[in-house]
């Protein structure tokens, strides 16, 4: 009969193109779509229902479409786009407790798969080159999306002890970017200028977003638990990054980085905080072996690509974030070292620094 999967989140972008991919596949019976608001876009062959997943209702839609099958995509990193740090907190956290807790009381749902991502892992000085799925962060997170969504991963464990039958996949996924992806990282790259933190060459790795959509379809069709850190193939540093963007780069102290962060954000041009400062600051490697050995996975694009194919959409004018680092680079004296180079203020090419790709992607 195929299965009958719930995919959560399906009002934002990613979640909506994911489930209507999803309705295409034969093996697949039937796609329930759920959100509180309305997807903007078309769904396809997807049923909609709207449903918050912070109340029980969630557990009445799960056994009223006899879901064997859960997805779940609503947590989010940007609380701008959910009305605020509290509600983006009661949609990552509560919402996750309810619908595990409904997963749990409907003995017909065998699969779930979760969307999670590398930001659990924190980044600080003291990381590991490359962090493995086994080990924890450094510095555990206390405050914002790293915290929301640690404690989210503590309730899928949870969850998957209490019902040993059903197959748990957690995906930590590296940074997504593509054409059509909104999150805190692409605004901060959609920036006329790009403030960086003087002395520090953060590691990059990123995920294009149809290999999200690739590795999500490949976790409801595969059988295979556990958690995998899922990322493309090799590293960047921001400063190839950015040369290869062609973007225009201002070198700040770490603190001056953090007071723009709160300006952008007021602004709404960008969504920064202090976990998307820290990591700006020290980057983040993860290992991939799992993802490739155990999962079967292969991201179809590297980092390197996908970089590539989200910078053929940047846009190449100015405005209101300009000002706003005009304003803040007179506040400071220019950094010695990075600015004496011509790249540090004007884009260039970046052919002549490259990292190879590798197996720990």
């Amino acid at each position: 009969m195929g299965k009958v999967v719930l995919v959560t989140g399906v009002s934002r972008d990613l979640g909506r193109r994911f489930a209507r991919a999803l309705a295409a596949d034969p093996g697949v019976a039937r796609v329930i779509g759920v959100d509180a608001v309305p997807p903007r876009g078309d769904i396809g062959e997807v049923s909609f229902v709207r449903a918050d997943i912070r109340t029980p209702v969630i557990a009445k839609v799960i056994a009223k479409e006899d879901v064997d099958t859960v997805v779940h995509m609503s947590v989010i990193a940007t609380p701008g786009s959910a009305g605020g740090r509290g509600t983006m907190k009661e949609l990552n956290v509560i919402g996750t407790m309810q619908l595990l807790a409904a997963c749990q009381r409907a003995p017909g749902v065998r699969d779930v798969v979760v969307k999670s991502t590398t930001t659990v892992y924190g980044a600080s000085s003291r990381d590991p080159a490359m962090f493995t799925e086994d080990m924890e962060p450094r510095r555990a997170p206390r405050v914002g999306y790293a915290k929301d969504v640690a404690e989210v991963e503590g309730y899928v464990r949870g969850f998957a002890r209490r019902r040993g039958d059903v197959r748990v996949t957690l995906l930590r996924c590296a940074n997504v970017v593509g054409p059509h992806v909104q999150s805190p990282l692409t605004s901060y790259l959609r920036l006329p200028v790009v403030p960086t933190v003087a002395g520090y060459d953060p590691r990059l790795q990123l995920l294009h977003e149809d290999d999200l959509f690739a590795v999500l379809h490949h976790a409801v069709t595969h059988e295979v638990a556990g958690t995998f850190n899922v990322a493309g193939d090799g590293v960047l540093m921001l400063s190839q990054a950015l040369r290869r963007l062609r973007r225009p780069t201002l070198a700040l102290p770490g603190f001056a980085v953090g007071s723009l962060g709160s300006a952008l954000r007021s602004a709404r041009v960008a969504d920064f905080s202090p976990e998307q400062v820290a990591f700006l600051t020290y980057g983040r490697g993860v290992d991939t072996t799992r993802m490739r050995e155990e999962l079967g996975f292969h991201p179809a694009r590297t980092t390197a690509e996908a970089l590539s194919d989200f910078g053929a959409t940047l846009p190449r004018t100015g405005g209101r974030a300009e000002r706003l680092l005009d304003g803040l680079a007179a506040a400071f004296p220019e950094p010695v070292g990075d600015t004496d180079r011509p790249e540090a203020l004007h884009p260039v090419d970046d052919d002549a620094r490259r990292v190879p790709g590798g197996h720990h992607g």
